[in-house]
């Protein structure tokens, strides 16, 4: 496992924008912390890296937004309200986590037992300074 310190907003994008030069269909990043840390932050800094172009808005109410504008189609979820993994079956996540495009799952701890083995799983935690973010990273080789 690696740890990162993020100390800030740019930092954040930096770290984004590297991580999506990394993805390749199939990808699959679980984010994983508090309310607050920055989970859908991130997630918008991989989107601007894809080359996304639209607005990223957390899919809280909808489980999963698509997005289809970048050199890989992006699949956002946020399962802060799935009650049941079966939810996940009725949404017919597999073809998401198995296809083409990158997944990104915020949340990804309370959906641990679908989560694939070979997931970037990045653990966002608060640092001791305002803005900064301890970042966990398990699933990606070093270098980032």
């Amino acid at each position: 496992m690696d740890k990162l310190m993020i100390k800030d907003e740019k930092q954040t994008k930096e770290f984004g924008l590297r991580l999506a030069d990394r993805l390749v269909p199939g990808s699959i990043v679980a984010l994983i912390g508090n309310l607050g840390t920055g989970k859908t932050a991130l997630t918008k800094y991989i989107a601007e890296g894809l080359g996304i172009k639209e607005t990223i808005t957390s899919p809280t109410f909808t489980i999963v937004q698509e997005y289809y504008d970048g050199r890989l189609p992006l699949y956002h979820f946020d399962v802060y309200r799935i009650n049941d993994v079966e939810e996940m079956f009725e949404l017919g996540y597999e073809e998401y986590f198995f296809g083409k495009g990158v997944c990104i799952v915020e949340w990804a701890d309370l959906i641990s037992e679908i989560i694939p083995e070979d997931a970037i799983v990045i653990n966002i935690s608060y640092g001791e300074n305002e803005g900064e973010r301890i970042y966990e990273i398990t699933g990606l080789e070093a270098g980032l």
